[in-house]
């Protein structure tokens, strides 16, 4: 049985994923690398330190220039781009819909805890979400499967009981390397030939929550619950 679902929060449950490209564009554009946006948006989902080396070969957040450039890109998404965030559609319905399945809401976030906390009160998700885990409770982000694994654990779920739903081939692959099932929406703007190896794939999550009966959840008594 489905006992909890686990969500990535950047372009799953809010449409930020053009203003994290924009964002790292501006700091990789102040530290003399004039990084085209296009090159940027289809790493997002990614943790930044991934996003780092894959753009400037051997970069870190622990070593200049990357250091620098990782906290610009932070402060910057702070400033210019979070005010502008807005939940996906239906995002607030899906939540409270699996609650009404008594599932757990759990998310598995690449981000780090403070820049979580403030993407989940654009849509004031936070009183619906039961636990988090983020990059700081891993050693490796997204697409490897230590953030969903750590999601697990907090919630106290196996694998075998839990769906993840994310946005990205990265989401994908981080959930079957821990031996979650996913489900994508195309809401993050993937190419949805990227999102071929999830279990289902659905436009956004007012669309997952006309299906949230239909596998690969698998609810105690879903069939008394209208949606």
């Amino acid at each position: 049985m489905t006992r909890a679902v686990l969500f990535d929060v950047d372009g799953t449950l809010v449409d930020s994923v053009d203003a994290h490209a924009r964002a790292w564009a501006a700091a990789f554009a102040e530290a003399g690398f004039p990084i085209p946006i296009e090159r940027i948006r289809p790493l997002i989902g990614m943790g930044g330190d991934r996003i780092l080396p894959a753009l400037i070969p051997g970069a870190s957040e622990d070593t200049e220039p990357g250091k620098t450039i990782a906290a610009r890109r932070a402060e910057i998404f702070r400033e210019r781009e979070l005010p502008g965030v807005r939940p996906t559609r239906g995002a607030r319905e899906l939540l409270l819909a699996v609650r009404a399945r008594s599932a757990r809401v759990v998310v598995a976030s690449s981000a780090k805890k403070d820049e979580l906390d403030a993407l989940l009160a654009r849509g004031d998700f936070g009183p619906l979400v039961d636990v988090a885990s983020t990059s700081d409770d891993a050693e490796s982000s997204k697409p490897a499967p230590d953030i969903v694994k750590a999601a697990l654990r907090k919630a106290c779920v196996e694998a075998a009981d839990a769906v993840m739903v994310g946005d990205t081939r990265y989401d994908i692959e981080a959930a079957h390397r821990a031996r979650v099932p996913c489900v994508a929406l195309l809401c993050g703007g993937a190419d949805p030939a990227t999102l071929a190896e999830a279990e289902a794939i659905y436009r956004d999550p007012a669309e997952l929550t006309d299906s949230l009966n239909a596998p690969p959840f698998a609810w105690a008594s879903a069939s008394s619950i209208a949606v």
